[in-house]
């Protein structure tokens, strides 16, 4: 039987890793913390960069084990703060990244530029091979500044006895840079006019996984705005009554027990009982309701809605990671760092996705060298190679969890919460959807569309009236009767001795 979606999940250990770049990076890591003593399950999200770990194994033992793969982790306390501290983070980076990525790509086209001498002809090969001194200096430039990461990466991969999506573009770049630099540096090792620099290439390759990489964090901030809605929902004080006196505390602050004071307009700050007093409850971007909610003593309410009309007590019951809309924010973070089925299986694909490229890579240089017509050396350098730069920009372990990232992250925008991967990939075999018509499929706003009137009555005369009644009242039914006056242009007299009766309507 499935858990209510609001019950407290099993709390994982929640990891930040950092220093992955790749599906083959998920691999290792998975692979890392699965093999510590105690844990039961381990799931990396690539696209939030961070590990979800349930069992009994110390946090101490975890982060020692992903540091031997040759990444950093730091334990997740709290995810709200962890999730603002990652995005000015992030923030910081794709600014690096940008210009790291035009860095790469204005050299990009500095390179090409100076290689077409060598496409045009024989007479022109005598400047291609000028330019080529230069062109190994600024390809050198590009790699140092916009480039380093892969190498470090590739290099704590090595350490780590595993291959990653920058053991590839390491590869990549050194091979076409190191053949490159033999055929300017040292051309007598090929038959004359057989060797073709490939200095282009270099910089295209960088720049333009590198300006990917840039595309993706900003695609995953968006992907956050959905939880960021969610975590804003919440007031950053509170009023509580404590000792007969009211005072104004940080939401962290209060205790269960505590007896707070809400005020017209103002954020409900945590679960709790109404003791005193009676109100409307706006609780439409939490639950979905359009209408409102009438609260008195005994009713319950719920942290993140909106007071709307009266001023009434009420003793906290739930607070901090118990309240309703922190276990829906958890479900949301849980749901979008879920792998679906599909999933799961492109990360088996794309942990040997790695190994296998490179055995492919081995594998034609030999071919060329062994068969292959005359310069051998040329064909299989090229054939090797291309092999390795082609493979460099993959995305079969990033499409996935951006999809489900993304998807739960706009279907939270719209109200929809979505409990896990899974749920979202069978949603497109759907054949039947049962919903709640008000707010749901329509837009919870009412508006008169008919007034019918007693004979002898006129209909505008029956409308003035009703707004003038409703004029003092908040209820949408009574917002879209005083609408419909004011598209008439009818004038809305004043009335005395107003009074909203909760339930029921005005007098």
């Amino acid at each position: 039987m499935n858990k209510s979606p609001l019950s407290a999940p099993v709390s994982p250990i929640v990891l930040d890793i950092q220093g992955m770049r790749c599906a083959g990076c998920v691999g290792a890591v998975e692979t890392a913390l699965r093999g510590v003593e105690g844990v039961a399950q381990a799931e990396v999200n690539f696209a939030e960069r961070t590990a979800r770990v349930f069992g009994t194994a110390p946090v101490e033992r975890l982060v020692q084990a992903v540091t031997h793969a040759g990444y950093q982790a730091t334990e997740v306390i709290d995810e709200a703060q962890a999730e603002q501290d990652r995005n000015a983070v992030e923030e910081v980076q794709y600014r690096k990244l940008l210009r790291q990525s035009w860095f790469a790509l204005g050299s990009a086209i500095l390179a090409i530029g100076a290689s077409l001498p060598g496409m045009l002809g024989a007479a022109n090969h005598a400047l291609a091979h000028e330019t080529s001194h230069w062109l190994a200096m600024l390809t050198l430039a590009v790699m140092g500044y916009s480039g380093p990461q892969f190498f470090r990466g590739a290099l704590n991969a090595l350490r780590a006895r595993h291959f990653t999506m920058d053991t590839l573009i390491a590869l990549g770049m050194t091979a076409a840079w190191g053949y490159s630099a033999l055929a300017t540096y040292l051309p007598g090792l090929f038959p004359s006019g057989t060797t073709e620099p490939f200095w282009d290439v270099i910089p295209v390759v960088i720049g333009l996984v590198v300006l990917g990489q840039a595309l993706e964090m900003r695609a995953r901030g968006r992907a956050s705005e959905a939880i960021r809605r969610l975590v804003g929902l919440k007031p950053d004080t509170a009023c509580v009554i404590r000792d007969g006196q009211e005072q104004v505390i940080p939401l962290a602050q209060v205790r269960i027990d505590d007896t707070l004071r809400v005020r017209p307009g103002e954020k409900i700050a945590v679960d709790g009982v109404v003791i005193e007093g009676q109100s409307s409850i706006d609780a439409a971007m939490l639950t979905g309701e359009p209408l409102p909610v009438e609260v008195s003593a005994g009713a319950e309410v719920t942290g993140g809605t909106i007071n709307r009309t009266g001023t009434f007590l009420y003793r906290a019951t739930h607070i901090g990671q118990d309240t309703v809309l922190a276990r829906i924010i958890a479900m949301v973070r849980q749901a979008q760092g879920a792998k679906p089925a599909i999933g799961r299986v492109a990360d088996r694909i794309a942990g040997v996705f790695v190994p296998v490229v490179l055995i492919i890579a081995v594998v034609a240089f030999t071919m060329w060298m062994l068969v292959g017509p005359e310069p051998r050396l040329n064909y299989a350098m090229v054939v090797a190679v291309s092999v390795l730069v082609i493979a460099c920009p993959c995305a079969l372990g990033l499409a996935t969890p951006m999809a489900v990232m993304m998807g739960v992250g706009k279907a939270a925008e719209y109200g929809i919460l979505i409990r896990n991967g899974d749920a979202l990939q069978q949603a497109g075999q759907l054949s039947c959807i049962v919903l709640d018509k008000t707010g749901t499929v329509t837009q919870g706003k009412p508006s008169v569309t008919d007034i019918v009137t007693l004979p002898g009555h006129m209909t505008n005369d029956l409308l003035t009236l009703a707004a003038a009644l409703e004029a003092g009242s908040e209820h949408p039914l009574a917002e879209a009767v005083v609408t419909a006056a004011k598209a008439r242009s009818l004038e809305i007299p004043p009335v005395t001795g107003f009074s909203a009766v909760p339930g029921h309507g005005v007098r």
